[in-house]
């Protein structure tokens, strides 16, 4: 017994072998690799120089307007894809035909065909001087400005992660026992009680992962604020890009880097207690 409990632990180790070796290299290295740029000092020509200070973690406030833009408006976004993507997911697993349901779905997915770049620049069209504006002053609207605001950029971020809310909950909406939802009706309840009580609460796991998947990719973002942001909607990956790659200060990007790690760290651990204890709440409440 003993034996094969040694061995089921060997063959167990094996298959993991290759996974984790990636996760080592791909994921942890990077991040001590960052962690150990950030205590060190920038080189006379720019890059890191070896040494060991704090002085970057203590400039942080310099750079206090791209966390605070990133982190008002990444839940706004994250939010706002969610309002848009429930309805568009909730049609199409539960009141399309199934004929026509593959159809719609590859159409989400298209704009995921061209890159974002091309996408973005089209908003920037859209929302410029000879897009809505112009349409705005034929009927009489004038002064009109969306591009290079903070809604241009919520515009564009519902616009690019879309897709990604979508799918979660529509996998989650697609797998909901469709005979509760007639018990409901025959039981007497309105479609907003069923829709309350049944639907919604079994489709938080898709809630959950989309909301997760968006806010994660977006506490990163900087091509769709410094798109349609125009420099005046600044992200920590607008910062971050500049401190790398313009000043070439690595070791205050590290720094930023890490900050912004532990707040994604943070945040979502709060996220994930939360919908657990939602979870708890509800299944208590079933039973």
């Amino acid at each position: 017994m003993r034996e094969d409990g040694k061995t089921n632990f060997w063959l167990t180790a094996a298959l993991l072998a290759p996974t984790s070796m990636w996760f080592l290299f791909m994921l942890i290295l990077p991040l001590i690799v960052i962690l150990v740029f950030s205590f060190g000092e920038r080189a006379a020509v720019g890059g890191y120089a070896a040494g060991f200070t704090l002085e970057q973690y203590a400039n942080l406030p310099s750079r206090l307007k791209a966390f605070q833009n990133t982190m008002v408006i990444a839940p706004v976004g994250t939010l706002l894809s969610l309002l848009v993507a429930y309805p568009l997911a909730y049609y199409l697993a539960l009141r399309v035909n199934r004929r026509y349901k593959l159809i719609l779905l590859v159409l989400v997915i298209v704009p995921f065909w061209t890159s974002l770049l091309v996408r973005t620049y089209a908003w920037i069209f859209i929302l410029g001087g000879r897009g809505i504006p112009t349409l705005l002053e034929f009927i009489g609207i004038e002064g009109v400005r969306l591009i290079n605001t903070p809604g241009a950029v919520l515009v564009g971020i519902v616009y690019g992660y879309l897709p990604l809310m979508v799918f979660p909950i529509f996998v989650s909406l697609e797998k909901l026992d469709k005979t509760l939802l007639e018990a409901s009706s025959d039981l007497g309840g309105s479609p907003l009680k069923t829709f309350m009580q049944i639907t919604l609460p079994l489709s938080t796991p898709g809630i959950a992962t989309g909301c997760m998947l968006v806010f994660i990719l977006l506490m990163g973002e900087f091509l769709i604020p410094a798109f349609l942001g125009g420099g005046k909607v600044f992200f920590i990956g607008n910062a971050l890009v500049d401190l790398f790659l313009q000043s070439r200060n690595w070791p205050f990007g590290a720094a930023v880097s890490v900050t912004l790690v532990v707040i994604m760290l943070i945040t979502v651990t709060l996220y994930m207690r939360l919908i657990m204890r939602g979870k708890t709440g509800r299944d208590e409440s079933l039973m």
